[in-house]
């Protein structure tokens, strides 16, 4: 197994790690869990990166990278929607997209064609990323400022999450409309 793999599975196994401290509640463990999501997302960057500057792109790589994209994200929105931080409905959008879009890429890939990434679902995953990140921000500062914080703080920062949240789901559809619209005549048959 060459390293881009290993980074993409090593990815997958970061995200139990990520749970492990996001769940527990022992000080610091919501600053670990932030610092195992950086470098979880960073294993993304570098898989890739890696891969083509040294020629190792793989066909386990090409199917083994967005899913493990996608296991670390839409566990830390699970996460966070049993944390009550996000509406359920918000993290519901994302994996109907998730969902969806693996479904058009599997007939593409029947009839042998092979769809890459649009620049729609790249800013889409990044504003996932970027939110995920806010929002464990937001609970180690909540730990950091024990004492300190108080509801006008709560009150903030839960509307600043949910306008971030809202914002992302937005970037779903969107991402989700513009990557059908091009590829209505596969879906049409």
């Amino acid at each position: 197994m060459n390293l881009p793999n290993k980074l993409t599975i090593s990815r997958i196994l970061l995200t139990f790690v990520f749970m492990f401290f996001l769940f527990s509640t022992w000080a610091w463990a919501k600053f670990f869990a932030l610092i195992v999501f950086i470098i979880a997302s960073l294993t993304d960057y570098f898989d890739g990166y890696t891969a083509r500057k040294s020629g190792q792109i793989t066909n386990f790589g090409k199917l083994m990278d967005p899913i493990a994209d996608k296991i670390l994200i839409l566990a830390a929105f699970l996460a966070f929607v049993e944390l009550r931080l996000i509406p359920a409905w918000m993290v519901v959008v994302i994996i109907m997209r998730e969902f969806f879009i693996t479904g058009v890429r599997l007939v593409a890939v029947s009839r042998g064609i092979v769809l890459s990434a649009e620049q729609g679902g790249k800013h889409k995953t990044v504003s996932q990323v970027v939110a995920i990140f806010l929002m464990l921000i937001f609970m180690v500062t909540k730990d950091a400022m024990d004492g300190m914080w108080n509801f006008t703080f709560e009150a903030w920062f839960r509307r600043l999450i949910f306008c971030i949240m809202f914002l992302v789901a937005v970037l779903t559809i969107t991402s989700a409309v513009s990557f059908l619209k091009k590829n209505e005549k596969l879906l049409s048959g």
